[in-house]
């Protein structure tokens, strides 16, 4: 309510009164940003490359540092690693991105394919888990980052079901993560993946699956 207002005993609309705390609110937001500092340079010389005498090897090491799985095949080899992984896991129904390369489809199992994602969250919440490829690969930090791109499906595809096997080709892995950066578009959905979904309370207790697939299994492609 304004001072005229009140002075004069009128009684404003709920809209009036509405607009005018908004306004008061905004005033406050105004004044207190009013000597708010201008904008910094933020140096950027940092290293953005960087060398490893075997980044595929740098990558697998790292990504074990998670407690997830990983297996190093040839491309020839990788229907049949889908193939095993998927029977020591006893995994019968899978889901997956529509676009999925068709060799990966290994016969040995049902795939529910995300045609124009027409899966719901219950039947990922009910499926035995999901197989997809990835946009990049950080070889220092052991992450996996999905983009939504070719392979990867939309994000609820790898976040709902516990396990995700997750293909990596050799020339998506970046040694540092600047560098993987610089191969991302900012304005996708990216997804990063650094071991299982894992979490901790106050006691410092791991709690698996919270989040995410309790088990990730990765293969990287040498070539």
């Amino acid at each position: 309510m304004d001072q005229a207002a009140d002075q004069a005993g009128a009684v404003p609309a709920a809209g009036e009164r509405s607009g005018s705390a908004r306004e008061a609110v905004l005033r406050r937001v105004r004044a207190a940003l009013a000597d708010r500092p201008g904008p910094v340079a933020v140096p950027r010389d940092y290293d953005r490359t960087r060398e490893a005498a075997d980044p595929l090897a740098l990558l697998a090491e790292r990504i074990e540092d998670y407690r997830a799985m990983v297996h190093r095949v040839q491309a020839a080899e990788l229907p049949a690693r889908i193939t095993a992984s998927l029977a020591a896991r006893g995994a019968r129904r899978m889901a997956a991105p529509v676009d999925l390369p068709a060799d990966w489809l290994v016969p040995e199992v049902a795939w529910r394919l995300d045609t124009d994602h027409s899966s719901t969250i219950e039947e990922l919440d009910g499926i035995d888990g999901v197989l997809t490829g990835c946009a990049v690969a950080v070889a220092e930090t052991g992450t996996l980052v999905l983009d939504a791109g070719e392979a990867q499906g939309r994000r609820m595809l790898t976040l709902l079901p516990d396990y995700h096997l997750c293909v990596v080709r050799a020339d998506q892995v970046a040694v540092s993560l600047p560098e993987a950066l610089a191969r991302l578009d900012g304005t996708r959905p990216l997804t990063f993946v650094s071991g299982p979904s894992a979490t901790s309370d106050i006691e410092l207790n791991r709690v698996e699956g919270v989040h995410g697939p309790r088990t990730l299994e990765v293969v990287i492609v040498d070539a």
